[in-house]
Parts: structure tokens; C-alpha cells; sequence
């Protein structure tokens, strides 16, 4: 290996010393690196002050190096693929021609000795480098490596089946002034992603920024996943593309903007709705999609227990009093909302909501889209529902003491009003309205029911498979093999509600068994991972919930002020089944893995 040397004179006082430019010129190139952060040598034949040769030549003579004229070289695209695109770009080299064991590579930077390394452990050839000018350098990488682009581009294309009968309903129409914003081939991977994720059963697509590239990532059944790697030359006309479908300003890259894009496939309309995040590579774009036709508006098929979607059903059909869901972000809660109020949605009742988004239209119903920067808040919302004689009330959230105190209100009226929480379970959601500084005995007597639920992943069915768990995956679960399902504290009555009888049969039999037992009886199970569900074992979602309604027992504990912890072991007395219960009861069953239950809820 030759000795490192030592010292080299720096090119632009070299070139200023042999007379090739001026003190001037160089200090010119200079201040244009600051700016750009681009060579200095690039910069002096940018600005024309040196002939590129001359400046290559003298490279060359400086670090005792082979150059070459780029412009009369052809460069074979076979041979260019050689090297990956993105080290071909960033560290500005290209393969130059292949003789037996040695590759020809053209850089820019005689000093970046460390990619040629890279170079030799990524091609498997001893590498031979040669000096060429930065800027032809650079328009042959865009020439070479832009096509590839564009054949990388249509790859990605033709691997999510683009749909060509697609129509953007309500696209703003106002010019530009981008041409390659409606770039047939922006507008066609735009259309592909929104359908292909659509036809995943995605709920939402992350358009991200990094330095060195782009990624497209589908969140399926709540685990995200990378589909593709938009080339980075499209970056801003990708991330215009979106924005003037959902009608946002396109000029603005410094605030976050929220829009709806709503998409005509075939005879189908989608809606989604659009989030801007400006991060430090470019904007982030999110896009939750609203399908109504995925809309299951039957929490049955979701798996609640009979005895709580009674409870659940008996609380909305109530003239008055209030109904709460709570659960974390993406547990369903909008969904169980929406199908309490289908049932309810007859043509002699008035329901008003207020949400923040409207996620779906549903007929008959007034919907009303809160804007918290005009002024209608979710309280300004309830206040004026109330003087337009309605019978039910969706609140979408309740964030604070004024929201709770005017729903607490409707609801001691003569009103039903259903809202959400962000709360861990059904007693804490008790709890926090009372230290959002609401009454004890408003509470008491307004609250019929609260729901608190999450989504867990179900065992894909096509690579279903029984397994013996460790010991340290009970251990998670916080039992052993001697713990009984009777100190799992499944009550007789959640038992004698499991609705295939021989699963009724099973667990009533092993009652007060040790879960050992049960294990060799009813069998744990796991996904092996197979085409269907994409390697990953699980496939679709499984509701599990906890439902409190109120009783005169647990109205009398809320009246006392009395804790979480008191509110549910009085619940659990009554036969409410808690989230991690009914997790273990998907678990016995065989629909989820006890991982998921262990990620999902809490003993």
C-alpha cells in the first residue's frame, strides 16, 4: 500500500501560484463553497474561471494520479450499475470500464480513499481510480444514474399494480407554475401508492424525508411497514403532488398543514386525510385513510363478549345519560362510536356530532367539523347543539373541565351523549373526570356506561400453528404454570358467555385447573409466517374490551371518591370482564398470541 503523503499544497493556491486564476477568483469560490458547500475546483469552472481539463490536469500532477476527459468518454450504463446509486451520487464516482480482476472508477475526490475500499468490498474487483472534472463528473452521474431512476421508478410502479381508472375528485385547479409537479409519472406513483394501500387494507401511509433517501411505509393492522424508495430526485415534486391534491398551499414548507384528498377508483370514493410536518430533510406527509366500504359497523365481528356488548347496547338505547369509550390512539374507539349510533340512528331521533375529524359521513346524522382556530371548539359545538332541540350528542373528545361540565349537563337533561377519553382502562376514566375537577355526584348520576378497548393482532389462519410457551413468556404474562384461570379472575359468568360451546365446555371444565393444564388441553398458538400475512404470523385485529356500566354499587364507590383500583375490583365482583381478562380469553382461544396481549394490555 503506498505511503500516505504528506502536505499537498491545497489546489486553489496551487492554481493561484502557477497563475491558472487570481487571489479574487479563488476567493469568490470560496465564498460560494460556504454557500453551497460545494468543491472549490467544481466552483472556479462553475463561474468560469478555469478551463476543467487544465484544472484536472492539474489534479493529477498534484496527487500522482491518472486523469480523464469525461466529455469524450462514453460511459456503459451495464457498467455503471455496478455500484449502487446512492454511493455513485454521494461520493460522486462512476465505473468506468472492466479489464479481467480490475475496475476503472472516475472520482472527483483523490483524497476519499475510503470509498475506494467501500468500492472494492461492493464490486469484489481491485479497484484503479482516475481523476475527472467534478462538474462534467456530476452531469454524467445525473445523466446515467437518472435513468436508472426512472427505471427504478417504473419497477415500483409495475410491483403495486397501478390502477388507471383513478380520478381525484375536487383537485385545485389554480397553475403552479411546477411542470414536473404533474409529471405523468409523479401523478401515476402518487395514484399507485393511495390504491395499492388501499387494497393492502392499510389505515395509514408515511411519506418520510431522510438525507439520503425517501421512504413509503403502510401502517397494516396497526404494525407499520416499508413498501418503497422513491427515487430523492422527486422528493419535492412527490411532496407538491400531494399537497395540491389536498388542496394545501404549496408554497408553505415551514408550518404543518392539515387537508382531505378524496379519491374516485372506479366506482368507489375514498377520502384521506392529509398531514404536513416539516422535518429536517422536507416535509412529512401522513395520510389516514377513510374507507367507508372497510367501515365494519358490527363490534360482533370484532369479538366483544355477548354479556358486554348487551351492557354496551342497553346504555345507548337509554333516553339520557352518558356513554364514554377510552383507549389510546388507534384502538377502534370512532369505530365502536359510529356503530353504537348506527343502531340508534332512526328517523324520529336528532343526532348531532362534533369531531376533530369528521372520519366519516354517516346519513342522517349531523356532523360538525370542530376548528378550534375560528373558535368552534368542542365546548363552543356543544353549547350550540343545545339549542337545536337534539336527542343524541357525539361529542368526539372531552379535553377538559368545560367540555366535560356542558356533556355532563346534556346528559342530566334529558340527552344521550357518547364521547371518548384518552384513558388506560374503564375505572380510570372515573378518576380522571374527577380530577378534571367535575362532581362526584354529576358523575354518579350521568355516566350509564364507560368502555375502554384496544386492538389486538389475530394468528394469521392460513399458518396457524400450536406451540409450548417458556416459561419466560409466562413469566411476562405474570403467571405460572401453577396459576389457575380461577386467579386469572374469570367469573363464572364470562365463562358460561363464551360462544362456541366447546369452548364453553373446555374452559368451564378446567375452572380450576392450573393454566398448565389448560395449555395441554386448549394448546397455545402462534403464527409460522407464511405468504398471506406477509411473513409476520398475524393477520387482521381483534377487539378486546372492558365495559363498566354503572351499577348502584359502583355509582355508590364514585360518589365516595373512592380509587381506580376500588371502582374495578367492585366491577370485576359484578361480572365486568377487565382488558387483560379478555385478552387471556382470546388467547385460550386461539385468536391472538400472548405477546400481543402482553404489548396491548396490563395485569
Amino acid at each position: 500500500m503506498a505511503a500516505p503523503v504528506v502536505a499537498i499544497e491545497r489546489i486553489g493556491d496551487l492554481l493561484v501560484r502557477e497563475g491558472l486564476i487570481t487571489r479574487e477568483q479563488l476567493a469568490r469560490a470560496l465564498q460560494e463553497q460556504k454557500q453551497s458547500g460545494t468543491r472549490v475546483g467544481y466552483n472556479l469552472v462553475k463561474l468560469g474561471f478555469i478551463e476543467e481539463n487544465e484544472l484536472t490536469k492539474m489534479l493529477a500532477r498534484q496527487y500522482k494520479m491518472p486523469a480523464i476527459d469525461l466529455a469524450r468518454f462514453e460511459v456503459d450504463p451495464k457498467i455503471a450499475k455496478m455500484i449502487p446509486t446512492e454511493l455513485a451520487v454521494k461520493n460522486l464516482v462512476i465505473p468506468l470500464k472492466r479489464d479481467g480482476r480490475t475496475l476503472t472508477i472516475a472520482m472527483a475526490d483523490p483524497t476519499n480513499l475510503g470509498v475506494l475500499e467501500d468500492l472494492k468490498f461492493i464490486t469484489r474487483y481491485d479497484i484503479f481510480p482516475v481523476i475527472a472534472g467534478e462538474f462534467t463528473l456530476r452531469n454524467v452521474i445525473e445523466k446515467i444514474y437518472g435513468t436508472q431512476d426512472e427505471q427504478r421508478l417504473q419497477t415500483l410502479m409495475n410491483e403495486i399494480e397501478v390502477d388507471s381508472d383513478v380520478e381525484v375528485i375536487e383537485e385545485q385547479d389554480e397553475d403552479t407554475g411546477q411542470a414536473d409537479i404533474d409529471d405523468a409519472p409523479v401523478v401515476k406513483l402518487i395514484n399507485a401508492i393511495l390504491t395499492d394501500a388501499v387494497r393492502r387494507g392499510a389505515s395509514d401511509i408515511h411519506f418520510e424525508c431522510f438525507e439520503h433517501e425517501l421512504r413509503v411505509r403502510y401502517r397494516v393492522d396497526g404494525a407499520l411497514m416499508e413498501v418503497m424508495k422513491p427515487p430523492m430526485k422527486l422528493k419535492a415534486a412527490l411532496i407538491s403532488r400531494f399537497k395540491i391534491m389536498a388542496q394545501l398551499n404549496i408554497a408553505e414548507r415551514r408550518v404543518p398543514q392539515d387537508g382531505r384528498i378524496k379519491l374516485k377508483v372506479g366506482t368507489k370514493v375514498i377520502d384521506y386525510r392529509v398531514s404536513t410536518l416539516p422535518t429536517l430533510f422536507g416535509e412529512k406527509v401522513v395520510l389516514r385513510i377513510l374507507d367507508k366500504g372497510n367501515l365494519t359497523l358490527d363490534l360482533e365481528k370484532f369479538g366483544i363478549e355477548p354479556r358486554a356488548e348487551k351492557d354496551l347496547m342497553e346504555a345507548v338505547m337509554n333516553p339520557y345519560g352518558m356513554v364514554l369509550v377510552t383507549g389510546p390512539t388507534g384502538s377502534g374507539k370512532t369505530t365502536t362510536l359510529y356503530s353504537a349510533l348506527s343502531k340508534i340512528n332512526l328517523i324520529d331521533v336528532n343526532i348531532m356530532t362534533a369531531e376533530d375529524p369528521v372520519e366519516y359521513n354517516m346519513f342522517g346524522v349531523n356532523q360538525v367539523l370542530v376548528r378550534n382556530e375560528v373558535g368552534m371548539t368542542f365546548a363552543a359545538a356543544l353549547k350550540a347543539f343545545l339549542r337545536q332541540d337534539p336527542n343524541i350528542i357525539m361529542v368526539g373528545e372531552i379535553r377538559d373541565l368545560e367540555t366535560g361540565g356542558i356533556a355532563i349537563k346534556a346528559a342530566l337533561t334529558g340527552h344521550l351523549v357518547l364521547s371518548t377519553l384518552h384513558t388506560n382502562s374503564a375505572p380510570e376514566t372515573v378518576t380522571r373526570l374527577l380530577d378534571m375537577g367535575l362532581e362526584p355526584f354529576n358523575v354518579a348520576s350521568a355516566l350509564n356506561l364507560v368502555l375502554a378497548q384496544r386492538l389486538l393482532r389475530r394468528i394469521c389462519n392460513n399458518c396457524r400453528t400450536q406451540y409450548e410457551p417458556t416459561d419466560e413468556e409466562l413469566a411476562g404474562a405474570k403467571v405460572t404454570r401453577d396459576t389457575t384461570l380461577r386467579e386469572l379472575r374469570f367469573t363464572d359468568e364470562a365463562i358460561a358467555n363464551a360462544k362456541a360451546k366447546a369452548m364453553k365446555e373446555a374452559l368451564a371444565g378446567l375452572q380450576h385447573a392450573r393454566l398448565d393444564t389448560a395449555i395441554g388441553e386448549l394448546g397455545f398458538f402462534k403464527g409460522a409466517g407464511c405468504d398471506t400475512c406477509g411473513g409476520s404470523g398475524l393477520k387482521g385485529r381483534q377487539g378486546v374490551y372492558e365495559v363498566m356500566p354503572m351499577s348502584a354499587k359502583i355509582r355508590r364507590l364514585i360518589i365516595m371518591n373512592a380509587g381506580a383500583a376500588e371502582i374495578r375490583d367492585g366491577a370485576v365482583e359484578e361480572g365486568m370482564l377487565t382488558l387483560r381478562m379478555d385478552a387471556w380469553m382470546k388467547v385460550l382461544k386461539g385468536i391472538t398470541t400472548v405477546e400481543q396481549m402482553i404489548r396491548e394490555t396490563s395485569a
